[in-house]
């Protein structure tokens, strides 16, 4: 399996083999079959810049980039309020 990556901020519709699609969001990151990245079209949208392929093992270590937890800390909602809740009277 490799890696692909947009790096463009458009979504992306990457045509692979046996008549699959991946569809990638704007700088977001997908997996392929290798032999996928052998493909005409997805040469050619690395030829022009758009998308970085790279070996699953090579990538290891991205997330600690963000730093710990950096993701899961900015999702979700805080509390809504700071004032007391109906059973704090």
């Amino acid at each position: 399996m490799k890696t692909i990556i947009n790096k463009t901020g458009r979504p992306l519709k990457i045509t692979l083999s046996q008549g699959r699609v991946l569809r990638l969001g704007p700088r977001k990151e997908g997996q392929i079959a290798t032999p996928d990245t052998e493909r005409e079209s997805v040469k050619k949208m690395i030829a022009a810049g758009e998308v970085s392929v790279f070996d699953e093992v090579s990538r290891t270590g991205s997330r600690s980039e963000k730093g710990p937890g950096g993701a899961l800390r900015s999702q979700g909602r805080g509390r809504r309020f700071l004032g007391s809740t109906r059973g704090e009277r």
